[in-house]
């Protein structure tokens, strides 16, 4: 006879739960190794497939101890919910896209890919995870890809420029778009990466170092870094009388681009004492090109750079960055899109924390100690 003491009362065979027992619960009938279902679980608990969707869900206005009861039962039956049947009854697909239109060149820089986008992805995926979404992540779109064919519920886009076709799409589609850096021009969600912040950094540092005749390295394209970074720069020099040197270089060529520009500022400024690069693949391609001429970073010229990433890193010598705390910066845009999704965030607000400098030897000349001269 069926055991029906209330739930959580011990019996020698195990917990009870709603009347049945632990060992009953395992050995319950499920034919051929049937996967359990919701109504399996709704059975075993005595109540409705209703109260088990709402109770596993967080849903609906459930008592707390039936909640915590169903969700025992269906522990104790191994169910698991099956994911395609709860996007089908919610319309959402529960995935998020990270998208850039950016070139692998700035985006992704070098053969291991391990650069600011893939960093961005490591965060992103982790907060999404603790929601219950996927993160789903597009090569950077240069080669003309399509997005059409992905079923997601909302991107997160990387530092679009002005008139972005990516998050145009996108948003014709009537997807949620939030955007790492303010696309100009649009009103799209946002999460700051320190627009002239970073280059108050950047520069105030290169100026603290000795350096008069800094120049400044940047894409040619009008993206909200570039934009910001020029402006900061121009009312930095303004402020100080310095003289204004600014070289724009196509994206897509990466480090070789920034070995272009840094020829070109050596043959029209050969007076710069230092260079300031908005990315990390330019500035490296411009420490190539000031070696090539004879000139020592960091003794003749000093190099900094807008990203701490594997480039900056491992360039020789290392290059001062910023950190733009991209951990914080992902997890922040993350928690937009699920705010936008209807969809509750696994943590608090995340605030991303001001930039901040990483100094290293490009930057930061040898001083020589006068020797003591003995009476």
């Amino acid at each position: 006879m069926m055991d029906t003491r209330r739930c959580g009362e011990p019996c020698a065979s195990g917990l009870h739960v709603d009347g049945l027992s632990e060992g009953w619960l395992v050995r319950m009938g499920l034919p051929g190794g049937r996967r359990v279902t919701i109504a399996d679980v709704a059975r075993a608990g005595g109540v409705s497939r209703t109260t088990v969707s709402h109770a596993l869900n967080g849903l609906g206005r459930v008592d707390p101890g039936t909640r915590e009861r169903v969700r025992r039962v269906a522990e104790e039956l191994g169910y698991r919910p099956n994911l395609r049947a709860q996007r089908l009854r919610r319309g959402q697909s529960r995935t998020i896209g990270l998208v850039s239109s950016m070139p692998y060149a700035v985006a992704a820089a070098g053969p291991a890919r391990l650069g600011f986008y893939m960093e961005v992805a490591a965060a992103a995926a982790e907060t999404a995870l603790n929601a219950g979404f996927a993160l789903v992540l597009a090569p950077p779109l240069e080669s003309g890809l399509s997005l059409d064919s992905l079923d997601i519920d909302g991107a997160i886009v990387v530092e679009p420029e002005q008139d972005d076709g990516v998050t145009r799409r996108l948003a014709e589609r009537g997807l949620a778009v939030v955007t790492l850096g303010p696309q100009l021009g649009t009103d799209f969600a946002h999460v700051d990466l320190g627009g002239a912040a970073v280059g108050e950094v950047l520069l105030g540092h290169l100026y603290a170092q000795g350096a008069r005749n800094i120049a400044l390295l940047l894409g040619d394209c009008r993206r909200h870094s570039y934009v910001s970074l020029q402006s900061a720069y121009a009312q930095f020099a303004a402020e100080r009388g310095m003289p204004s040197v600014v070289v724009a270089v196509p994206e897509a060529g990466g480090e070789d681009s920034g070995h272009a520009g840094g020829v070109r500022l050596l043959a029209e400024h050969p007076e710069v004492d230092a260079v300031c690069a908005a990315v990390d693949a330019f500035a490296v391609g411009c420490v190539r090109a000031l070696g090539a001429a004879g000139r020592r970073v960091p003794d003749d010229v000093l190099v900094a750079t807008r990203y701490d990433g594997l480039l900056a890193r491992t360039c020789d010598p290392p290059l001062t960055a910023v950190n733009l705390h991209l951990s914080e910066v992902a997890e922040a845009a993350v928690e937009m899109m699920l705010a936008q999704l209807g969809a509750e965030p696994g943590n608090d607000p995340m605030r991303v924390p001001p930039p901040e400098l990483v100094p290293r030897r490009s930057s930061q000349r040898t001083v020589q100690t006068p020797t003591a001269v003995r009476p």
